[in-house]
Parts: structure tokens; sequence; C-alpha cells
């Protein structure tokens, strides 16, 4: 194992537009990479990440276009408070801004939200409960996932966004009852990395409960050491490396 690999940390910024910079490229390039997991959902999904400078601000996906083709400068500056674009020429869905204003308003510890409409996540939600610690990897949501119960349509209505933000609290992820996962983070690269994560254990859980017997859950001790090693912030940040040094090395064009 090389040094580099040993000691590779978060980034440190000489101003808010490094910063920002960075953000952005890391938000386009998870837009890639779930393009190439087959995240995207015709129209569906947007991730967002707080604008460094102004934080009641954010950036976002423009609606109707693909998680494949998105780059840097299509992404598009909102307004937290009145959902109003400040900077791009593109449209924003508004059940993005509803959610996404919500979220980072309700957690200012939040830096990014990620909302997707993947196929097993979305599955587990209709079951209207968490998922179970039966893997490792599950371990890092366990006693760390919200739930919220009612399903009352798309996300139009600041009501409904504000029931998603006191759902989540203080988890990293919340199961939205027939309708999918949500996902945040301290970093773009930590709220991805949950939604990859998650979107995997819910495969894993759906498959286990459909093989008889079903599966054996780890006990809430074992549960509680392996999300201490697998749950952390930093652990979500490092995961997301990889798949980044991937998917640039593949598509350098998403950084324009």
């Amino acid at each position: 194992m090389s040094s580099t690999f040993r000691t590779r940390r978060p980034p440190k910024f000489d101003g808010p537009a490094d910063e920002r910079l960075h953000r952005k490229q890391r938000l386009a390039a998870a837009f890639r990479i779930f393009g190439r997991l087959g995240f995207g959902e015709g129209v569906a999904g947007h991730m967002a990440a707080r604008d460094p400078e102004q934080p009641d601000d954010y950036w976002v996906n423009p609606y109707g276009q693909s998680f494949r083709q998105i780059t840097v400068s299509d992404l598009v500056l909102v307004d937290g408070k009145t959902k109003a674009v400040l900077q791009g020429d593109n449209p924003v869905a508004f059940a993005a801004t509803t959610i996404h204003s919500a979220v980072h308003s309700a957690r200012p510890d939040v830096i990014a939200s990620v909302h997707a409409h993947a196929t097993h996540s979305r599955t587990w939600s209709s079951l209207g409960r968490p998922l179970d610690p039966i893997t490792q990897d599950a371990c890092a949501f366990f006693e760390d996932q919200g739930l919220l119960r009612d399903y009352t349509g798309v996300v139009l209505d600041d009501e409904e966004g504000r029931r998603i933000g006191e759902a989540l609290g203080p988890h990293k992820a919340v199961i939205l009852k027939n309708h999918g996962v949500l996902t945040v983070g301290s970093s773009v690269d930590e709220a991805a990395w949950w939604y990859i994560s998650i979107e995997s254990c819910c495969r894993s859980q759906l498959e286990a409960e459909a093989a008889t017997g079903g599966p054996t859950l780890i006990d809430a001790e074992n549960a509680k050491i392996a999300a201490s090693q697998v749950g952390s912030s930093r652990f979500g940040w490092f995961s997301f490396q990889p798949l980044y040094d991937w998917i640039v090395a593949e598509e350098p064009g998403l950084l324009g």
C-alpha cells in the first residue's frame, strides 16, 4: 500500500472560490457515477451542494438533463430561502428545490444531500421500515436512519419538505415510504457514497428476505462497533475517492 493511499485526507482550500469549484466537480462526478450505476429514472432525482460563501444557497442539477451528461458548467445555483435561480440558464425541478431547501435549512451541518429513484432503495421504501444490520455494510446505517412513514405524492409543498427534514433528524439517511431514500453528508463525496451504499444494502436485504429462513441480524453491540468503523463521515468521504478517480479518468469532460 502506497504512502499516498494511506495518508489521503479531505482537501483544504485557499478560499471559497476553490472550495466552490471542488464541490461542483464532485457533484458533477457523482451524477456521472449515478448514471453509470443506473440510478437515473427519467427526469427523477437530484443532488445539491451548499455554496461555501452563501451557505443558504446550493448548487443542483438542471431538470430533465441525463445524469450521464451533466458537467460542472450545467449546475444551477438556487436561493435556499426563495428557491429562485441565482446562477445558470437551466430550469430546476420544483420538487428538488422543495426537498433540498428544507433539508439544508433543517441541517446546517450538511454540505450535500442526495435523492434518486434507484430500484432497490425505492422498492425497500415500500415496506415502510428501516434497514436491519444484516451485513457489515448495513451497519453504517445502524441507528442512523430516519423514516418518513406517510406518502403524500410528489414533494411540491413546503410542508412536505419540512416533514422530510424533520424525519431525517440527525441521521445520514432517511427512508421516504413508497418513494425512496435521501442521504446527506458533510461533503458531496460522503452524501453520494451513503446513497450508493444504502442502495446496495437495500438490495442485499430484499434478496436475503426472499431466501428461505430470511437473514440473521448482527447483534446490537457488534452493529454499533461496526457502525463506528464503517459509518463515520471520514469513511464515507474516503469510500467515494476511488469512484471519483475512475469517473474523471473515464469522462474528463464532466469537469468542463
